[in-house]
């Protein structure tokens, strides 16, 4: 054994496979072979990836909807001497995810806390996406209730760092009608999916651009989202778009040179409406 597992009882959280089971470490795969417990988000999920790499270590679940009850439990086994690796279904425990709860309960327990490095569908979409990695800032998945994720939104309009969000493939064209409305749409984007699979995409263009592609191709696997952050010298040509009635909002795109055309697409965007809504928008403003 090259890493000699400690006698007192402590927390690992290990980075599994975002895609490509060959995502995982050599020490990961040797360290969940060697521990007294496997702490698992889907145990069902997470029993497949032990068949492939024959690790035989026990088993329990651990996610949102029991951490409450089993946190305190798993501590008390590390207190009596167990090692636990805690594992989500992919990339890092921790990241939207509840290892970050057990993470904290060990912590105040006085229990060692250590990483397996390894996958992480974030940083591994970040790096590719062509956008400044020099500072950014990880969301997640975007607050589920109107009020909560328009309140976020504005927070954030005006944040010159990158943004990065996670999106399931049933809510990525809301997700980026809200973030059109709120950002803009002339903002840097990409969006990945299916990372490190066989069908891994990169789409790098803009914000509206990619709303523009996804509401007439319907979107497959786990997304990530990278967004650029606010520029000064490249901000919209108008104002808030809720401030904004549809005709206010192409006049003043007409007057900075666009085309009656271009500057209803624009609205459009802008509004998270159809083209049709902004036509019969212009049309009731002259009737």
């Amino acid at each position: 054994m090259s890493e000699e597992l400690t006698k007192q009882g402590m927390l690992y959280l290990s980075a599994t496979p975002i895609g490509n089971l060959e995502d995982m470490t050599l020490r990961g795969i040797r360290m969940l072979g060697e521990a007294d417990l496997i702490a698992a988000e889907d145990t069902r999920h997470s029993r497949k990836l032990l068949a492939h790499f024959d690790i035989h270590t026990p088993l329990t679940s651990y996610h949102e909807h029991n951490k409450l009850d089993k946190g305190p439990e798993l501590v008390k086994k590390m207190l009596a001497g167990d090692t636990i690796v805690c594992i989500s279904d992919a990339g890092l425990p921790g990241i939207s995810d509840p290892g970050a709860h057990l993470a904290q309960l060990a912590i105040e327990a006085g229990i060692k806390v250590s990483p397996l490095p390894g996958a992480n569908a974030a940083l591994s979409a970040l790096i590719c996406s062509g956008l400044d990695t020099t500072a950014f800032t990880f969301y997640g998945f975007l607050p589920k209730t109107g009020k909560k994720r328009r309140e976020l939104l504005e927070q954030i309009a005006r944040k010159t760092e990158t943004l990065i969000f996670y999106e399931a493939p049933h809510h990525l064209k809301s997700t980026l009608g809200d973030l059109v409305k709120a950002l803009g749409p002339h903002r840097p984007a990409a969006t990945a999916r299916e990372l490190t699979k066989k069908f891994e995409e990169f789409r790098r263009c803009t914000l509206g651009d990619l709303a523009d592609y996804y509401s007439e191709h319907e979107p497959k696997g786990e997304f990530v989202i990278i967004v650029g952050g606010y520029d000064n010298d490249e901000a919209d040509l108008v104002g808030p778009a809720e401030q904004l009635s549809p005709r206010e909002l192409v006049e003043q795109m007409e007057a900075a040179g666009m085309g009656r055309k271009e500057a209803m697409r624009e609205t459009a965007k802008k509004l998270g409406i159809s083209r049709r809504d902004v036509y019969q928008a212009l049309l009731d403003e002259f009737t």
